[in-house]
C-alpha cells in the first residue's frame, strides 16, 4: 500500500506541474512576387540596464571595408577626434541581412537583398509601443517605402520589412534639416542614397556627403545635450568582414576600442541608451560601452570671501 501510495503521489504531481508553452512561429503572407522568408525566429526581448534616454543618431554607409573606410580624408578627421571600434564586423552578406541584424537582432537566415515579408516587429515597433519619438530619413525616397525609384533602395530601408508595411516615421531625408533644428526625435536612422552611401559611386564623394551631414547633427542641441551619433558600414569587402564603426560623442574619454564588436552590439548599445529591452541576438551581445564615456566636466570652486 505504501508503494501504490507513493506511485499516485508522483503521478500527481506530474499531473499539476506547469507545462512549457509551445510558442507558435509568427506568420507571414507574401505578397504576389515577394519570396517567403527563411523561418527563423528571434529570442526574446532581454531588459536594458535603465538609462535617461538621450538622442541617437545613426547613419548606415556601404561597402567598404575598415582599411577602406578610414582612409578618406572627413572620415578620417572623425576618427582622430572621436571613438572608433576597430575590431567591428559585418555579420552577413549581402547589404539587407547586416541592415536586418541592426534593427531586429537577426538576419532571419536571408542571405539575398530581395523584399521577404516578416513579421512584424524590429526596432522601430519596438519604440513605438514604447512611446519614444523615432524617424528613419531615407535619401532619395519620393514615393513611399516600396515605389521610389533609384537612387532610393528598398533593401536599405528595413523598417519597411516588418510587417510589410511602411511605418509613417519612416520619411524623406529631405525633411531631416527642418527636424535637426526645430525637434529632432529621440532616435534617428539616416540612409543616404545609393550614391551618397558609396555603394555606386566613390569614397571620395561619400566622405563628401558625410562632411556635409556630419556638421548638421554636431551643432545640434539633440547632439550636443549628452547625444551620440554612431556611423557604421554594412558589410566590408575583406574575408573578415571588417567595417569601420565610429562612435561620436561630447568629450570622449576612450577615442579606440579593441573589443570585439558587430552588429549586434551596436543594436544593443542603441537599446540600452534608449531604455528598451534588447532585440534577437542584441540580447547576449556586448554593448559598446567603453567608447560611451565622456570626460568628466571641470567643477566650478567656490569663491572665497
Amino acid at each position: 500500500m505504501r508503494t501504490v501510495a507513493l506511485v499516485m503521489s508522483a503521478c500527481l504531481l506530474a499531473a499539476c506541474a506547469p507545462r512549457g508553452v509551445a510558442q507558435a512561429p509568427a506568420k507571414s503572407s507574401p505578397a504576389a512576387g515577394v519570396s517567403p522568408s527563411p523561418v527563423e525566429t528571434s529570442p526574446t526581448p532581454q531588459p536594458s540596464p535603465v538609462t535617461a534616454p538621450s538622442h541617437v543618431f545613426v547613419i548606415v554607409m556601404e561597402n567598404r571595408s575598415y582599411g577602406q573606410a578610414i582612409a578618406s580624408k572627413y572620415v578620417s578627421q572623425l576618427a582622430a577626434q572621436y571613438g572608433v571600434a576597430t575590431d567591428y564586423h559585418g555579420v552577413s552578406h549581402p547589404s539587407l541581412p547586416n541592415y536586418l541584424a541592426l534593427t531586429s537582432g537577426s538576419t532571419w537566415g536571408i542571405a539575398d537583398d530581395g523584399f521577404h515579408a516578416l513579421p512584424a516587429g524590429g526596432l522601430g515597433a519596438q519604440l513605438t509601443s514604447s512611446g519614444i519619438e523615432w524617424r528613419a530619413y531615407m535619401e532619395g525616397m519620393t514615393n513611399g517605402c516600396f515605389h521610389s525609384p533609384y537612387p532610393y533602395a528598398l533593401k536599405h530601408n528595413p523598417f519597411a520589412y516588418y510587417g510589410s508595411a511602411c511605418p509613417p516615421q519612416v520619411v524623406p531625408f529631405s525633411q531631416f534639416a527642418t527636424d535637426i533644428s526645430t525637434s529632432a526625435p529621440l532616435f534617428a536612422w539616416i540612409t543616404p542614397d545609393l550614391c551618397h552611401d558609396g555603394h555606386d559611386c566613390s569614397s571620395a564623394v561619400a566622405d563628401g556627403w558625410l562632411s556635409q551631414t556630419v556638421p548638421t547633427i554636431l551643432a545640434s542641441n539633440a547632439w550636443k545635450d549628452n547625444g551620440l551619433l554612431i556611423i557604421t558600414w554594412d558589410e566590408g569587402e575583406d574575408s573578415a568582414n571588417s567595417v569601420l564603426t565610429l562612435v561620436i560623442r561630447p568629450d570622449p574619454l576612450a577615442h579606440q576600442s579593441a573589443r570585439p564588436y558587430d552588429h549586434y552590439s551596436l543594436l544593443a548599445t542603441i537599446e540600452d541608451r534608449l531604455g528598451v529591452a534588447r532585440l534577437g541576438q542584441a540580447a547576449q551581445a556586448t554593448p559598446m560601452t567603453d567608447l560611451l564615456a565622456s570626460q568628466p566636466q571641470p567643477r566650478l570652486r567656490s569663491r572665497v570671501t
